[in-house]
């Protein structure tokens, strides 16, 4: 054991990072043993570290190092996602800022730009990982747009549009107008938000007769169709047959009759605008209804939008409810509160809009998606997230899979000039598919998560051998706001195209938030930036505070304490390393108090492994951890070194500190997945290790309860130990001061640790007496009466005095709450928070009095 100097967490964590990586421990190869497998989530090449990635990417680290020292051939693959949206976006912002416009350029030069971002500031979170310690094998780092990924994605899409279930149509799309694209359902976030019901007058054509038509959106009347109203609605009988005319465009449209209609909401009469809803498009289909698409795709008004050409939609929502109050044609405008649909990624209001996309057929897909969950064949945990994940699949939608943006894959689709299409992979075979030249390619690319949905084996492609090994996958681990984008698809895609699940395990983790439990944002500077963290507390800190209050699936109340406290235990255990490490040892054997100290603390390790093997089998590590934690502080670092280590001019036996240098090894070992760093600092300096021998592949302990006895047998001691304490603390008597115990004869009084409480109480004697004295301090552990004389530590007339003085003014105290309780005009008006505040003060008034006047009857006798 060799002697270790300060706690520099620093300069320990880059040095054992740079060995493990030198030495590629990380690194895994198919091989006879049982595989563990585990994709990280890929996060955006764009990305750099945030607390989530922080919370997640721990959790991974826990079961990829515990993984290993099971035997388990452990491979953690790495990667990024290419990110079309957010990566092309800050491509754009760049450009814009060197004065080029992405409109001045063509597609390829544009990818000349976006590849030379991502060339310098991709891959830069990866780096980030390694500082907190993450065990990835970074030999195997993927990115979902390189040529091995890309091929892959390209031959899914041909393989799903030859099956049928790929197709092209106009249809109704969330349509993103600051990024210029569509995006899918699940890429629109509903916020509920303030807005205006306008209530505007539609004139019945031929009749003097007007129809009230409520809206949130006036400035789509340009493309209303059609006012429609519900067939059993007796206002509008009449109607049937009839036109109205839109106010300010002039136009006649027929007054349909339609069940869709809620009689109840607005007017009962609604305004039909088949090219910019998605219920109107339904009705427009259903009633054959004229399509009037009445902005651009920067949602801006069209030709169509006359005055008021080139306006914003909010803009223009606002001029046109003025020009239609002007005109004697807006009857009024209410408040309301409703949800509105914004773009998961640029936070823009999403446009329902009629587009030809691509699309894939889901239903068929889910169903064996569904069924691998129900089956458990694909376990999630916590277990609640599967009535989440049932209620999606089971009432999905068909997915569009284009987006109108350059980067990211391209649809496999190419064009005559009659408009015929060729779905391959190549421009030849499109151009021997279609019998022309005369060809070119779609402009648009695949959805980001089209790519994603296929990590978990594409991360192994192109090698079947490494695929059969290392697929399945064991774990997901990952965030249950992507269990629609992500998880989903994934589970869709193995069973569609290997036959299998992609991983027997999926744990989701809950949001990272502030104590506050506000979600953390740059915006409101409750976002720390992790690497500050593990600058401040180290590596290892950081890992144990983000697993403090991570309970499964919960949300993780974020509070910069708590790696606090995480540094505080890495310190702890470096000073216990450095305490054992000064005992000096003997030759004789061990003595009884060592061997029963040793007996308690390996038998303590063999119960808590039973714990942590429970608590890691349901994803719990945030139990797991204070498992660990109490096991190390409490029972090791707080009872087992005080209770072995030797007095101020002894030796430990030779035997006891080989053992507890075990003791150390085993808890090093258990402690090493959460605390990667410190724990490979201190086993290589526990004892002579071989070339190349690291923690990360030591045995995970497997003790075993030998001695269930002398785990309950401490329970009591300590009891004993603690109620001593307590009798010092609150009467004065200081920690120096040597004490007798007295217990009454013929007790259950286990004096087995009667050595061991004399040392850690400083306890001169326990003796049995025929009868304990009725003045001395008492406590009572397991039926035993302990009692302390107290002679030796209170003055017996000085006790009296002080006690009658505190028992008069209590008594005092309790009649000034009675009086106040006794007065009924208090009780009736006074609040009854109040009212409760001074009946527990009456309480514990009575019960003080109750003791003070035992303690008195006790010393005077």
């Amino acid at each position: 054991m060799r002697e270790i100097g300060k706690y520099t967490p620093g300069e320990i964590e880059s040095k054992w990072y740079t060995h493990w990586l030198n030495n590629k421990y990380f690194h895994a190869k198919v091989s006879d043993k049982e595989p563990y497998t585990i994709v990280i989530p890929p996060p955006n090449v764009t990305g750099v570290l945030h607390m989530g990635h922080m919370l997640n990417n721990t959790v991974q680290d826990v079961l990829i190092r515990r993984a290993r020292m099971l035997g388990l051939n452990a491979c953690w693959v790495p990667g990024t996602d290419h990110a079309s949206i957010a990566t092309e976006a800050k491509v754009v912002k760049r450009l814009r800022e060197q004065g080029i416009k992405k409109s001045d350029l063509s597609r390829e030069d544009f990818l000349k730009h976006a590849w030379d971002w991502t060339d310098e500031y991709g891959g830069i979170i990866l780096k980030q990982l390694r500082r907190l310690g993450a065990s990835c094998d970074w030999d195997r780092t993927a990115f979902t747009l390189d040529d091995v990924r890309s091929e892959q994605v390209v031959d899914v899409f041909i393989d799903l549009h030859k099956k049928g279930l790929i197709y092209r149509g106009l249809r109704m799309v969330n349509w993103d107008p600051v990024a210029l694209t569509a995006i899918s359902d699940e890429e629109v976030i509903h916020k509920e938000e303030n807005s205006r019901l306008y209530y505007m007058s539609y004139q019945i054509d031929g009749s003097d007769e007007a129809l009230q038509v409520a809206t949130t959106r006036p400035e789509t009347i340009f493309g209303d169709t059609a006012v429609c109203v519900h067939p059993e609605d007796q206002r509008y009988q009449h109607l049937k047959g009839k036109q109205a005319i839109v106010p300010l465009v002039g136009r006649k449209v027929p007054i349909i009759f339609d069940e869709y209609v809620d009689i109840e909401f607005g007017t009962g009469a609604l305004k039909v605008t088949p090219a910019h809803d998605t219920n109107d498009q339904m009705l427009g289909e259903k009633h054959d209804l004229e399509v009037i698409n009445v902005f651009d795709e920067h949602a801006a008004l069209n030709e169509h939008g006359g005055q008021f050409v080139g306006l914003d939609r909010f803009d223009a929502r606002k001029k046109v409810a003025k020009a239609l109050e002007s005109e004697g044609l807006l009857v009024e405008t209410k408040d309301l509160r409703n949800k509105v649909g914004r773009s998961e990624r640029t936070d823009a209001v999403i446009e329902p809009r009629l587009s030809m996309q691509w699309f894939l057929k889901m239903s068929s897909l889910a169903e064996k998606a569904i069924d691998g969950v129900k089956s458990k064949d694909v376990a999630l945990y916590p277990s609640h997230t599967e009535k989440t994940y049932l209620y999606w699949m089971e009432n999905i939608k068909d997915w569009c899979v284009s987006r109108q943006l350059w980067w990211g894959h391209r649809i496999p689709a190419w064009y005559d000039s009659k408009g015929n299409v060729a779905v391959c992979k190549s421009h030849e075979e499109a151009v021997a598919a279609l019998g022309t030249s005369e060809i070119h390619q779609d402009e648009d690319v695949m959805d980001t998560w089209f790519s994603s949905w296929l990590w978990p084996y594409s991360v192994f492609s192109g090698n079947k051998e490494e695929e059969d090994y290392f697929y399945p996958t064991n774990t997901l681990v990952t965030g249950q706001d992507i269990i629609f984008f992500w998880v989903a698809r994934m589970i869709m895609a193995g069973y569609e195209f290997k036959g299998k699940r992609p991983f027997k395990d999926v744990y989701f983790t809950g949001m990272v938030r502030d104590k506050k439990r506000r979600k953390m944002s740059k915006s409101l500077g409750n976002s720390p930036d992790p690497l500050d963290l593990i600058d401040k507390y180290g590596a290892d800190g950081v890992r144990v505070g983000m697993l403090m209050t991570a309970p499964a699936g919960n949300d993780l109340l974020f509070d910069e304490d708590l790696c606090s406290q995480g540094s505080f235990f890495a310190n702890k255990v470096w000073n216990a390393f450095r305490l054992v490490g000064m005992w000096e040892s003997g030759d004789g054997e061990m003595n009884p108090s060592e061997r029963l100290s040793i007996n308690w603390m390996r038998n303590r390790i063999a119960e808590a492994l039973i714990e942590l093997e429970s608590s890691f089998e349901k994803y719990r590590l945030s139990e797991a951890l204070m498992t660990t934690y109490k096991l190390v502080w409490d029972d090791f670092c707080s009872w087992y070194l005080e209770m072995i280590k030797p007095l101020k001019g002894e030796r430990i036996s030779g035997d006891a500190l080989e053992e507890t240098k075990a003791i150390f090894n085993s808890l090093l070992e258990i402690m090493h997945p959460f605390m990667p760093f410190i724990t490979e600092e201190l086993w290589q300096n526990l004892a002579d290790r071989k070339d190349g021998e690291t923690i990360n592949f030591a045995v995970w302990p497997t003790l075993e309860v030998t001695d269930a006895r002398v785990l309950k047998s401490f329970e009591h001691f300590a009891d004993i130990v603690g109620g001593i304490r307590t009798v010092r603390n609150e009467n004065g008597i200081a920690p120096k001061e040597l004490l007798t115990i007295e217990i009454v004869k013929n007790t259950n009084h286990d004096s087995s640790y009667d050595s061991l409480i004399k040392k850690l109480a400083n306890v001169e004697a326990i003796v049995e007496v025929e009868e304990v004295k009725k003045s001395a301090f008492s406590f009572v552990v397991g039926g035993i009466n302990y009692t302390i004389p107290a002679d030796a530590f209170v003055d017996l007339d000085e006790e009296i005095a002080k006690l009658q003085e505190e028992l008069k003014y209590t008594e005092g105290f309790l009649n000034s709450v009675l009086k106040k309780l006794s007065n009924e005009r208090f009780v009736s008006n006074a609040p009854d928070a109040v009212v409760a505040s001074e009946r527990k003060k009456q309480a514990d008034a009575e019960s003080k009095i109750t003791l003070i006047t035992q303690r008195l009857e006790a010393l005077k006798k």
